[in-house]
C-alpha cells in the first residue's frame, strides 16, 4: 500500500509552470499546502502535499472545472520505478491494494509528448492483462461504473509510472483529458476544432438540444475564413460573420451566414436577438476581455466563447488577472454570469473562456 500524498496534473507541454502555479494557488485557497515539481515540456506537474490526507481531500474539494491549465488530476503516491519487464503488474497491484477497491474504470495513460506517443502502443497492450488482474483482486468492478473512482496509471517510460485514482465526479471524462475530435474535411480551417472542443468542455451534453439548437442567432467576431462560423452553421444557426478578411465561399452559399466587412472591435449589433457570441481575434487579452464585457453588459448576447492570447511570461498571472477583472466588471454592472476557462487541447498560446448569463 502506497502513501497517497501527490496530485498528478496533465497539461499542455510547455505549460507545466503555469499548471504548477495554478494548483499551488488554488490549493492554498482551500487551506491545502505543498509544493509543485516541474519538468519542462513533460506534459504533467506533480503537486506534493505536506499533510497526510490532503491530496485525497484536494481532488474532491477543488472543483476540477475551475482549473484552467490542467487536463486531468488524480491522487497518487511516489513514482514506481524499476518495474520488471517480466512482471510489471505485481508492484502496481501492491501499490493500489488498500488505497482503493471496486473502482469503476481503468485508464492507462501517457503524457501528451513525443515520448508519450512512443509508449502509447505499449499502454494499450498492457491495459488488457492489468484489467484482468485488477478484477480478480476486486480492485476493479467487472462492469464499468461511472459512479465509482477511476484508476489511473501515468507511464513516464516502460518501467516507471504513477499509480492512483480520480474522483469520477470531479475529473475529466476523457482519456488523457483529451476529447477525440475529427477534423471535418469541408471546414475552412483547423481552428474549427477549438470551438467544437469548447462546446464539449463547457456545455453539458443534456443541454445541447437547448443551448446549441438550430435557429439561434450568433455573431462571430474575427470570423475569417470561417472556422468558428462553420461549427455554428453545422448546428443550423444563423451567423453574422464580422471580419475585413474573406469568408469561405461554401459557408456563404449556405444562406446561414451574413458577412460584414468590419472591425470586430467596432461592430455593434443592430438586433437584440443574438444568443451566441464567439471570438478568436489575435489581440491583447485585456482588450478582448473589455470587448466581451461590453457585449455582456449591454445585453447583446446570452452566451460567449472567446480566446485570450497569452504572453510569453507570467501567463498564469495574466489569466488570473483578466478573469478576475471580467468577473468584477460583470458584478459591478449587476450581470449574473458563470465564467469558465480552460486551455483546450486544440489551443496553443491561449486559453478559451466561456461566459453564460444567468437570469433569476
Amino acid at each position: 500500500m502506497q502513501k497517497l500524498n501527490k496530485v498528478i496534473l496533465y497539461c499542455r507541454p510547455g505549460f507545466e509552470k503555469e499548471c504548477a502555479a495554478e494548483i499551488t494557488d488554488k490549493a492554498a485557497a482551500h487551506e491545502i499546502f505543498g509544493f509543485a515539481k516541474v519538468i519542462d515540456n513533460s506534459g504533467y506537474t506533480v503537486f506534493e502535499c505536506y499533510q497526510e490526507g490532503d491530496a485525497q481531500k484536494l481532488i474532491t474539494t477543488l472543483p476540477f472545472k475551475t482549473l484552467v491549465f490542467a487536463r486531468q488530476m488524480f491522487v497518487a503516491g511516489d513514482l514506481l520505478t524499476n518495474l520488471p519487464a517480466t512482471d510489471r503488474i505485481t508492484p502496481i497491484i501492491e501499490a493500489l491494494t488498500g488505497c482503493i477497491n471496486k473502482a469503476g474504470s481503468l485508464r492507462v495513460e501517457v503524457a501528451d509528448t513525443n515520448e508519450g506517443k512512443e509508449l502509447a502502443g505499449f499502454c494499450r497492450k498492457f491495459t488488457v492483462p492489468l484489467r484482468q488482474v485488477l478484477r480478480q483482486k476486486r480492485l476493479l468492478l467487472n462492469v464499468e461504473n461511472s459512479a465509482r473512482p477511476v484508476i489511473h496509471l501515468l507511464f513516464i517510460n516502460n518501467h516507471s509510472c504513477y499509480v492512483g485514482y480520480s474522483d469520477t465526479q470531479n475529473n475529466s471524462p476523457f482519456h488523457m483529458g483529451i476529447p477525440r475530435l475529427k477534423f471535418p474535411a469541408d471546414a475552412p480551417s483547423r481552428s474549427t476544432l477549438k470551438l467544437e472542443e469548447a462546446f464539449h468542455q463547457f456545455i453539458p451534453y443534456e443541454e445541447w438540444d437547448e443551448r446549441l439548437r438550430g435557429g439561434l442567432n450568433a455573431v462571430d467576431l474575427g470570423a475569417s475564413p470561417g472556422g468558428w462560423s462553420y461549427q455554428l452553421v453545422k448546428r443550423s444557426m444563423f451567423v453574422y460573420a464580422i471580419d475585413n478578411g474573406a469568408m469561405d465561399e461554401k459557408l456563404l452559399e449556405t444562406g446561414q451566414v451574413k458577412h460584414f466587412k468590419e472591425d470586430g472591435f467596432k461592430f455593434t449589433p443592430k438586433k437584440h436577438n443574438i444568443y451566441w457570441l464567439v471570438c478568436d481575434m489575435v489581440e491583447k487579452p485585456a482588450k478582448v476581455a473589455e470587448l466581451m464585457a461590453q457585449w455582456l453588459i449591454n445585453g447583446w448576447c446570452r452566451e460567449a466563447i472567446f480566446n485570450l492570447k497569452l504572453p510569453m511570461k507570467k501567463r498564469y498571472e495574466v489569466v488570473k488577472q483578466n478573469l478576475a477583472w471580467l468577473n468584477d466588471e460583470l458584478i459591478k454592472h449587476q450581470v449574473n454570469a458563470q465564467i469558465q476557462a480552460k486551455q483546450l487541447y486544440h489551443d496553443r498560446e491561449e486559453i478559451t473562456v466561456h461566459v453564460q448569463k444567468i437570469w433569476g
